[in-house]
């Protein structure tokens, strides 16, 4: 079954006759197009991409069970409606999370006799479990990001900044093949290494300072994920003792994770370790999540996540301790899930690395 003909199930299962969408991730997913500008029109007697003139022999060329209309004469708004009465529409879904609401109004206006519902997160759903080639990219994503570390070792020493140490990252990562970021490289030392999502500083790496890195990249569309913390010089007690704890959660994850858990049953594993050695109060964000076109995706390994994760499915392993005003650990690899446990796409080293 082609991927569009699935998303058109999705319509017919929620009652619908139509469906527009919005998000990209999903336009590049159900038809191969992978412009920024543009929506789908999806229904049994029409398939149309609708962007402007910029893009129209990319949609041509991409995606070629799709027609490629330019909106430029009519706008989004009217073309859809267009194409809804010739189709005799009745209800069209939309992904609301995508349409702001001076969009919605224009919809409105134009859809006379049509109603306009949201649809929820049933298209995203439909790129959970991902395809060999998918997580072929995937890998080689990851595999590119365990480049990058092994260099960068070479490049932090006391004097270099944070923000330094991330374009180092993200160069590096480009020369290996990267087509892009997967999200802003978080480069974090010292105190500032107590927040999850720091932003790359001015500040200058210290002795004694916490390193934590995390970094991704893109390839053929695909993301990857990966966090390593370092020690720059020698390690103290303390830090060893919060970095022994990180990784001892990270690896009984690793070694336990498999199709059929809940996502929180997974996020229990690392938390229940990191709380017995007492800094449950530390580890404030989920365990991980998917990964695929988009950096975060469905699902997650979270206190509240009910999802039960099948085979072909990405998920990060991250947990971390946070400690303010002395630093933090987060160590991060992205795997497969399989059906007796995982496949690891990180290699970079996990045990501490002084340097």
């Amino acid at each position: 079954m082609k991927i569009y003909e699935k998303a058109l199930n999705v319509v017919k299962e929620k009652g619908a006759d139509a469906v527009l969408i919005l998000n990209r991730y999903n336009m590049r997913y159900i038809t191969g197009y992978t412009g920024d500008t543009g929506i789908v029109y999806l229904s049994d007697k029409t398939k149309a991409i609708l962007t402007d003139f910029r893009y129209i022999y990319q949609v041509q060329d991409q995606a070629k069970e799709f027609q490629a209309i330019d909106i430029a004469k009519s706008g989004y708004a009217k073309t859809v409606a267009e194409l809804a009465k010739k189709d005799g529409i009745h209800i069209l879904l939309f992904e609301a999370n995508e349409m702001i609401y001076s969009s919605y109004e224009r919809y409105q206006k134009e859809l006379k006799g049509i109603d306009l519902v949201s649809i929820g997160s049933e298209l995203e759903e439909l790129r959970m479990i991902k395809t060999p080639e998918e997580l072929e990219n995937i890998k080689m994503a990851e595999h590119i990001g365990d480049l990058a570390f092994s260099e960068i070792l070479d490049f932090i020493h006391p004097g270099v900044t944070e923000l330094e140490v991330a374009a180092k990252l993200e160069y590096t990562m480009k020369l290996k093949g990267a087509e892009g970021l997967s999200f802003s490289s978080i480069v974090a030392s010292g105190v500032n290494s107590s927040l999850p999502h720091a932003v790359p500083s001015k500040k200058k790496i210290e002795q004694g300072d916490f390193v934590t890195m995390d970094f991704g990249c893109i390839y053929n569309g695909y993301c990857s994920d990966m966090t390593r913390t370092i020690v720059v010089g020698t390690a103290s007690q303390k830090q060893k003792e919060i970095y022994s704890t990180v990784l001892k959660a990270q690896l009984a994850v690793l070694s336990q994770i498999k199709a059929g858990m809940k996502g929180k049953e997974i996020d229990k594993i690392a938390r229940d370790i990191i709380s017995e050695a007492g800094y449950g109060d530390c580890f404030g964000h989920g365990l991980g999540h998917s990964v695929g076109l988009f950096i975060h995706e469905m699902p997650r390994a979270s206190m509240a996540e009910e999802r039960i994760v099948t085979a072909g499915m990405t998920m990060t392993v991250e947990p971390g301790i946070y400690i303010k005003d002395f630093g933090g650990v987060r160590i991060e690899d992205l795997v497969a899930i399989t059906e007796s446990g995982c496949e690891n796409f990180a290699h970079s080293k996990k045990e501490l690395i002084e340097i």
